[in-house]
């Protein structure tokens, strides 16, 4: 059974790739150095990177050369965890001056490792070159990705809490635009997926669809009821009542991605609908209510008793669709493997 929901979909990914940098050393760069330095971002989550190759320190023992010196290979672990130790350090004053202290407990580079004694047998010493061989090396690979027919590092970043997924996406580009310079020339970062794009292009189609509906609806207004405070009227309720979504979201916690963008669009269209049948029942009561005294009032509650169990069954209507469909994915859609 897989879980599906918006949080299991990575709002950016990251590529690595390199000409002259190992499959390891590029993992190496983006767990270690990449991941710490993303994972400092609100409402960001980043897993292990896929592909490449985790790197290790890999002892290759001989076993005839051990068999031939009378060793076995808890002799070559136990060698290597005695003297391959990490001890706190301190400092050192004298004079004005403090110095740090460096303690020579474990080898700076991976060939010493191979000159480390294991045992001394009739004043002889065996050292881990003579019964192994100590290497740069790697975990058993368990999956590959390719840039270009080229083999790289792919790291997901996911949203996590109620943070912006724009904001997520811009804040981790700033961190990757200031850590570059850190990074080796050769290490190529890029963008395979970013989910902002999607996001933005929403905003923006809302925007443009609010302002042509607008647009349109008031010069219809204007065109065939010859009124200005009417299309006055159709022009301002439209993107007032986005604000006045777009406010209550912000009480709410909520936040601003494709999904509210959808119920947003879908929503103008429901309100320029309203909003011309009610302008203009509004001004055919006026128009009849002329011989009356207060014509103005009475225009306004003719409508408003015509129209407004229509309009909330209409709502009703759209309501229950989208109830019925949350109540049966519960928020999430579940899968069945085959």
């Amino acid at each position: 059974m897989i879980i599906y929901s918006a949080s299991t979909v990575p709002v950016l990914q990251v590529g690595l790739n390199s000409d002259s940098l190992s499959e390891q050393q590029m993992f190496d760069y983006g767990n270690n150095f990449i991941r710490t330095q993303i994972s400092t971002v609100p409402g960001a989550s980043m897993p292990f990177p896929y592909g490449g190759k985790s790197r290790v320190v890999s002892v290759d023992i001989d076993p005839s050369a051990m068999q031939a010196k009378g060793l076995s290979p808890v002799d070559i672990v136990n060698a290597v965890n005695a003297q391959n130790l990490i001890l706190p350090t301190g400092t050192a004053k004298m004079g004005s001056l403090e110095y740090n202290v460096e303690m020579n407990g474990s080898p700076k580079t991976i060939g010493e490792l191979n000159d480390l004694p294991v045992k001394t047998v009739n004043g002889s010493t065996i050292y881990l070159r003579d019964v192994a061989h100590v290497r740069d090396g790697f975990t058993p690979q368990t999956n590959v990705v390719l840039t270009n027919g080229q083999r790289g590092v792919l790291m997901s970043i996911y949203k996590t809490g109620n943070n912006s997924t724009l904001s997520i996406v811009d804040r981790v580009k700033q961190v990757l635009k200031d850590y570059g310079p850190s990074l080796p020339t050769s290490l190529q970062v890029s963008n395979f997926f970013d989910q902002s794009i999607y996001v933005r292009a929403a905003i923006q189609g809302v925007l443009r669809e609010a302002l042509i509906a607008a647009c349109l609806t008031a010069i219809m207004i204007l065109l065939f009821l010859g009124n200005w405070k009417s299309t006055l009227i159709i022009a301002i309720s439209i993107p007032l009542s986005i604000l006045v979504s777009l406010l209550c979201l912000s009480a709410l916690g909520e936040t601003i991605n494709i999904m509210t963008l959808g119920g947003l669009a879908l929503a103008v269209g429901i309100l320029v609908d309203d909003a011309t049948v009610e302008i203009e029942n509004i001004n055919r009561n006026l128009a009849m209510g002329k011989e009356t005294c207060r014509p103005f009032s009475m225009a306004r509650n003719r409508s408003r008793y015509r129209h407004s169990f229509p309009r909330c069954a209409s709502a009703s209507c759209s309501c229950r669709c989208f109830f019925f469909r949350a109540s049966r994915s519960t928020c999430s859609c579940r899968w069945r493997r085959p």
